[in-house]
């Protein structure tokens, strides 16, 4: 088996289809505008990813790899696209994660959810795995935006009651009875509700509103 390599980073995004991406933004942006949103963050977020200059990055989609999205960012970017497959999302993330690990040093995961994880930030996550188990970017509201391990680690993802404000603090328990060394960094907001969309950058919705970061 040969060595593994570097650091790699996967990319979680759900296809941008309205009414089914960022579904609690409708309210504020309409199904089509969230959807719009929806794809502009994959797009920022594969941007950031490129611009950090991991040895491997993938796109890893939900719930198929036909979206016209997704074809326009691996073309644009020459990235790997793959499907999450079956099973909530900690199943999803631990399977993706381990697979990852098979072949490289250090595995990164990131949603599409949060424009300020930038480059530097993920290079420092990145760099952090140096001396830690895993590495954590903690989202404003509870959850992560950013998970990173040395080795697998399926406990940190079983039975956590995701998309709820106790994410991050369960995580934590599982890291601790797992004797995992973690860090984590300065938290980011995620953009999941319409108060949320303050912390965009500008002019990524209709009409140019939006905030800095």
């Amino acid at each position: 088996m040969n060595a593994r390599l570097g650091s790699a980073l996967v990319v979680f995004a759900r296809a941008p289809v309205p009414g089914q991406a960022k579904t609690r933004l409708v309210p504020a942006l309409g199904a089509a505008g969230a959807a719009r949103l929806a794809e502009r963050m994959i797009e920022g977020t594969m941007a950031h990813a490129l611009a950090a200059g991991f040895q491997h990055v993938e796109l890893c989609v939900t719930p198929d790899a036909s979206h016209p999205a997704f074809a326009r960012v691996t073309a644009q970017h020459r990235v790997p696209v793959g499907l999450q497959g079956e099973g909530d999302l900690g199943a999803r993330m631990a399977r993706a994660l381990e697979r990852t690990l098979a072949h490289h040093e250090r595995a990164l995961l990131v949603g599409t959810d949060a424009p300020s994880l930038d480059a530097a930030r993920l290079r420092e996550a990145a760099a952090a795995l140096a001396t830690h188990d895993a590495v954590f970017v903690p989202a404003l509201d509870g959850g992560y935006a950013l998970v990173g391990l040395r080795r697998p680690a399926p406990a940190l993802f079983d039975g956590i009651a995701w998309s709820t404000p106790h994410v991050m603090a369960a995580t934590r328990d599982r890291a601790r009875a797992a004797g995992l060394r973690w860090v984590e960094l300065d938290p980011v907001p995620d953009i999941d509700e319409p108060p949320d969309l303050v912390h965009l950058p500008a002019g990524w919705i209709d009409g140019g509103t939006g905030g800095a970061a």
